[in-house]
């Protein structure tokens, strides 16, 4: 692991370090000076280069980096980036509803994008890619394909389930009240 956007000679020294401990360690580094406007992370395997018994060195092969997180962490980084947009940087934690306003808000301009591209597609302002085309045709399949009947009939029973379990709820808690007192007396 080194800080930098690139390798350096230090990260050659840090590689052959942790070479001597593990059998072909992966380099790691994390551009914190934010060059690009973003912290690249790019990772490197090394293979020994050079003439046997003479000088030898290292190259270093660079690695494709794929980002894995928990939804929990990708809220804790999203909420620490708003900071940066904060003249105080200090950012208080969004209600359920604000965030399901600001999901459904990227939903839309996400849509709106993908609707703009195929516009272009369609007009011929854009080469069409086929790549994209597929991905798009998979989304739509991926949607549930549902009556407008059966939708309501789905929603009232859902909403007569919920009714339901509230008329219960309180129930119970005018039943556990009515207990209360009568034990009080």
């Amino acid at each position: 692991y080194a800080t930098g956007h690139d390798i350096t000679e230090h990260s050659v020294l840090i590689h052959e370090y942790y070479s001597r401990e593990a059998h072909n360690p992966i380099h790691l580094t994390v551009d914190t000076s934010l060059q690009n406007s973003r912290m690249s992370i790019k990772a490197y395997v090394s293979a020994p280069m050079g003439v046997p018994g003479k000088t030898m060195g290292v190259m270093f092969t660079p690695l494709t980096v794929k980002y894995v997180y928990y939804d929990t962490e990708r809220i804790g980084v999203d909420l620490i980036m708003k900071t940066c947009f904060s003249p105080n940087r200090v950012i208080g934690l969004s209600s359920d509803l604000q965030q399901v306003g600001s999901a459904s808000a990227r939903i839309q301009d996400t849509l709106s994008m993908v609707l703009q591209y195929a516009e272009d597609v369609l007009s011929g302002k854009v080469a069409a890619d086929n790549t994209v085309g597929r991905f798009l045709m998979d989304l739509i399949n991926q949607v549930p394909k549902i009556s407008p009947e059966d939708f309501e009939t789905m929603l009232n029973s859902n909403i007569n389930d919920l009714l339901m379990v509230t008329y219960l709820a309180n129930l119970t808690q005018s039943q556990i009240a009515l207990n209360e007192k009568l034990l009080s007396l």
